[in-house]
């Protein structure tokens, strides 16, 4: 296990393709005057592609304000954010809406679904939107991957909050997108529908290849990460590679303590 400290764009200098995501002296300003709070102070870090990043840090901290502007839901006061090599602040909304669609998948803690949808229909709605057919094998291997084959007729009240977020994870993962970001997505599980639901974002990177960043506040959660990125204050303050939900919380309780 090891630990270090990050004041610098987290970034591997033998990597010749670019990251998945990127964010470079972000700040987030709200309020102005006695008002203003810095939700992010100049924070740079990178996502690397094909894996699993949890961000965590106390309440207050920024990791969501941080997952957010990555993943266009908000705009940065200033700096620069990247997925893969397009800058998002050259983005007019348009051109926004469509890299969050067809690039982006999301998996938020309230699952999100519509209640007059069935599981299928959800599912495949971004795709839907955007005028494109899902891929029919990809689907399939998403879908028997998530135990979802026997559910995809029901309709969200006829689903636990299990399978509702699986449904979810489905959705993220049917385009195919660059990146996958979850916003507490295990918030309100409980322990058996959680690790479910880890399982399914580990294996969407070591299976899938996929890019998986969420911000949690559960060290067992950030346990199955291959790399966890602590905030403090809107800072980059630590990040530890190979991470155990012991060390997690060992280094949550000093940042908590400072």
């Amino acid at each position: 296990m090891t630990s270090q400290a990050v004041g610098v764009p987290t970034a591997d200098s033998t990597r010749t393709e670019p990251a998945a995501a990127r964010a470079i002296d972000l700040t987030k300003v709200y309020g102005s005057g006695d008002t203003q709070v810095a939700a992010l102070a100049g924070v740079s870090v990178e996502f690397a592609k094909g894996e699993f990043t949890a961000i965590m840090g106390p309440s207050g901290s920024g990791k969501s304000t941080l997952m957010h502007c990555l993943a266009g839901l908000d705009a940065a006061s200033s700096g620069t954010v990247r997925i893969g090599e397009t800058d998002l602040t050259d983005l007019s909304d348009k051109q926004m809406t469509k890299l969050r669609r067809d690039r982006i998948g999301f998996v938020f803690q309230a699952f999100n679904l519509v209640p007059t949808l069935t599981a299928l229909e959800n599912i495949t709605l971004p795709l839907d939107i955007a005028g494109r057919k899902p891929d029919q094998d990809w689907l399939d291997t998403v879908l028997k991957r998530l135990g979802l084959i026997d559910r995809l007729t029901h309709r969200p009240s006829e689903l636990s909050g299990g399978q509702q977020q699986r449904v979810a994870c489905a959705r993220a993962l049917a385009g195919k997108p660059e990146i996958i970001f979850g916003d507490e997505p295990t918030g309100n599980l409980d322990s058996r529908a959680s690790e479910e639901v880890l399982t399914i974002l580990r294996a969407a990177v070591d299976e899938f290849g996929q890019t998986v960043v969420i911000v949690t506040h559960e060290p067992h959660a950030a346990g199955f990460a291959d790399r966890v990125v602590f905030l403090a204050d809107g800072r980059i303050v630590d990040e530890m590679r190979d991470p155990t939900a012991d060390s997690v919380l060992d280094r949550m309780k000093a940042l908590e303590q400072a």
